[in-house]
């Protein structure tokens, strides 16, 4: 409890720290309010034998005060053709990696119906009746209900970001932002870890000519779940593209993290993704993924469309 306080008052702080600067407080022109919805779905295997697929519906409704000032609510539909495969969404440039985390811990630490590919990896989700509170045991009801597919509300994730130093000649223009995930997905069924999320993270960008560059390192603190072995997680992106004709951007990005569950490895990506501007407030973008590692998915992809009030 002790733990979870302070990690509050960490995110409050940061919170008012931004809301309070006095470059905050003075309203500049630029959208007031965005609004994106997407569509990504993902597919892999995670190191054992079966697949799992995965579809994610983000909405996301973004509110800037200011041109440095800004707020962001994403509320996700997530669905997954398998239990035993835990959805984890890293906030991040509103990007996102779908693991298989619980998939893979549970074939490596040898659990019932994880010891090899026949058995998929399984591994109960939380709070199933029958579990014995050691992560990577179940019982054999939860085995029979891990092939279940499940579909419903995610975690919700709020952001407030503020842009510290203004893109220049020679400087990068630098934006921290801090985030908290409520637990609204359901973990019976495995759409989430049941458990609050909070974190802050960092984002360089530079236009050099045609050329794009940015970076983005974060760190997640994670809840404590008797039933699942969460850990804190640092996560990172990076990627260049070219702009082509002032509305079309191709780019090549990495993604990935450290393992947020105890026995997994550590998540990369590949992406290929494409931004275009239809107009003057409306915006597309899609991607291509392609997983390096076993916890990432084997193949990825994503389309989204953002609209500028």
């Amino acid at each position: 409890m002790k733990n979870l306080f302070q990690r509050w008052k960490m995110f409050y702080c940061l919170m008012v720290v931004s809301c309070l600067s006095p470059a905050a407080l003075a309203h500049a022109e630029g959208p007031t309010l965005s609004l994106g919805v997407g569509f990504e779905v993902a597919s892999g295997k995670y190191g054992t034998g079966t697949s799992a697929d995965s579809i994610y519906l983000p909405v996301t409704l973004a509110v800037y005060p200011t041109q440095r000032l800004g707020f962001s609510l994403e509320i996700p539909y997530v669905y997954q053709s398998s239990s035993a495969v835990n959805t984890t969404v890293f906030t991040g440039s509103g990007a996102r990696i779908m693991a298989g985390m619980r998939k893979q811990a549970a074939a490596m630490t040898g659990s019932p119906g994880g010891s090899g590919p026949a058995g998929g990896g399984t591994q109960g989700p939380p709070g199933t009746s029958g579990m014995s509170g050691t992560p990577g045991s179940m019982s054999t009801a939860t085995t029979a209900r891990s092939n279940e597919s499940h579909g419903g509300l995610g975690d919700i994730t709020a952001k407030a970001g503020y842009v510290l130093v203004p893109e220049g000649d020679l400087v990068p223009r630098v934006r921290p932002y801090v985030f908290v995930k409520f637990p609204t997905a359901d973990r019976d069924n495995a759409l989430g870890t049941g458990e609050f999320d909070e974190g802050f993270a960092v984002e360089f960008s530079k236009l050099l000519g045609n050329w794009y560059f940015f970076a983005e390192a974060g760190y997640t603190f994670q809840g404590t779940s008797p039933l699942l072995p969460l850990k804190d997680y640092l996560s990172y992106s990076a990627g260049t593209g070219y702009i082509v004709g002032e509305r079309f951007l191709p780019m090549f990005v990495l993604k990935g993290s450290g393992a947020p569950v105890e026995g997994a490895d550590d998540l990369l990506e590949m992406r290929i993704k494409l931004k275009y501007l239809a107009t003057s407030q409306t915006g597309i973008e899609g991607y291509v993924a392609k997983g390096v590692t076993r916890s990432t998915p084997d193949y990825g992809s994503g389309l989204a469309i953002f609209y500028d009030f």
